[in-house]
């Protein structure tokens, strides 16, 4: 039998104060059209690959908060940290390698963190 709550996000909700130039920001974060809104303007679906819905809301006011909301995947951080500085993006922190990935903290028009995270290659460990 499944448990009641499935082990699955379904959504990851921003909350943004303009939700039309949020929209075109995100839109333009992930190289996307700028699609039509819903409930009476209030929500807005990033059409986004892979199960995980993105939805802004400008429901809720914005509480900024001192951890990111969610992270980005890319191939390439450095050329991902060059599209934000020519974007006119507040970068928060410099690329930093973590080990299995490399990761950068920007902010949204809102001040809500995000980040983008590379996969890096780890080299196996030697045998003890």
């Amino acid at each position: 039998m499944n448990h009641l709550i499935q082990n699955r996000i379904g959504a990851v909700f921003i909350p943004v104060s303009d939700m039309a130039r949020a929209a075109a920001w995100y839109s333009r974060l992930l190289d996307l059209p700028v699609g039509s809104t819903s409930h009476e303007g209030a929500i807005y679906d990033v059409p986004m690959a892979g199960d995980v819905a993105l939805i802004l809301d400008a429901n809720k006011p914005v509480t900024n908060s001192s951890q990111p909301l969610c992270f980005f995947w890319t191939e390439n951080i450095r050329a991902a940290y060059n599209f934000l500085q020519a974007n006119d993006v507040t970068i928060l922190s410099q690329i930093e390698d973590i080990g299995s990935v490399s990761t950068l903290t920007f902010q949204d028009p809102d001040g809500n963190l995000l980040m983008v995270c590379q996969r890096n290659v780890v080299p196996p460990q030697e045998a003890v």
